[in-house]
């Protein structure tokens, strides 16, 4: 039974250690693949919490489907129903908060396609006749495809190469269905406050990677890295440009100066060294562990109650 916590104890604490070890990894690969491992990550360690607290719900459930009243559970095993209760109340908070999170998340979207109508420029573009400059992609909604939406203020803002960036990196936003990326780490965080820290980076990776898709669609990459500044720029002097966090990705969010920076730099190419695979070893054996420790402590659960069981009736 001890090492059945244990498991669940050290399901919950790996996290702490892991989401660490995943942002460090995330700065070593290209902004796809970071991206794709943040998430994953934040979906495993979330998923790991949860399999160990259902296991800890489960055991008075398990006793009596072996017959077993609570009480006399409790007789033997004190801490059975309390635990079990704690356990109960933490999936409890877990799931209205995922709920409430999944619920703004919904609104957000409601209020964003409310907010720019049926205007169409010509296919996916949409301009909102406002001065403030602003750009972001919105993802699709009840049959209607994604669109990108750009401001008149933005547009002005900006010259003719420079608009070309903009709506390649919004639309390689939504081609790469960034705003799911971005949902699902976001309900994941819900379940686990250590997942929290994964979201901010996530949010970086992903502009990086729709900042290159940006620079080669255009074929340059220092006209992509002034584009994103002076959109950015832009965006930051309007006298009150709309802050569009999570779903609605926007090209003047995030550390711009970074941004500008890497594109600057030459290409990413494939990762390499001691240190990236240190660290990929390092964080899919933490994220491993702690997922099989959620499960392992399931299963663990369970036999001690059956164990508990036979001892109780004599067999």
């Amino acid at each position: 039974m001890t090492l059945a916590l244990a498991l669940v104890a050290l399901t919950l604490l790996c996290p702490w250690g892991a989401v660490p070890a995943a942002r460090r990894l995330a700065r070593l690969l290209p902004p796809r693949a970071a991206s794709l491992a943040l998430t994953g990550t934040a979906v495993l360690l979330a998923g790991g919490a949860v399999a160990a607290l259902v296991g800890l719900l489960h055991v008075p459930l398990l006793a009596s489907l072996e017959r077993m009243p609570v009480p006399r559970l409790a007789a033997r095993w004190p801490v059975a129903v309390p635990v079990a209760g704690a356990a109960g109340a933490v999936l409890v908070v877990q799931a209205v908060l995922v709920a409430l999170r999944w619920r703004g998340q919904r609104a957000l979207l409601a209020r964003a396609w409310a907010s720019v109508g049926d205007r169409t420029v010509g296919g996916d573009l949409l301009v909102v006749p406002d001065a403030d400059a602003d750009a972001f992609a919105l993802p699709g909604r009840h049959g209607r495809g994604g669109r990108v939406v750009v401001t008149a203020g933005m547009m002005r803002a900006l010259g003719r190469t420079e608009r070309d960036v903009l709506l390649a990196h919004e639309r390689a936003h939504l081609s790469g269905r960034h705003h799911l990326l971005s949902c699902v780490t976001d309900l994941a965080a819900a379940v686990h406050p250590a997942v929290r820290d994964i979201r901010s980076e996530l949010a970086f990776h992903l502009e990086r990677w729709a900042d290159e898709s940006a620079a080669a669609s255009v074929g340059d990459r220092r006209a992509a890295a002034t584009a994103i500044a002076r959109a950015a720029l832009a965006s930051s002097s309007s006298t009150g440009p709309a802050r569009r966090p999570g779903l609605l990705l926007s090209v003047s969010t995030g550390p711009v100066p970074r941004r500008v920076e890497a594109l600057m730099a030459p290409a990413p190419g494939a990762p390499r060294g001691r240190a990236l695979r240190a660290l990929t070893l390092g964080l899919g054996a933490v994220v491993a562990l702690a997922v099989a420790s959620g499960l392992g402590s399931a299963y663990g659960l369970h036999e001690y109650v059956e164990a508990v069981v036979r001892a109780a009736q004599g067999r």
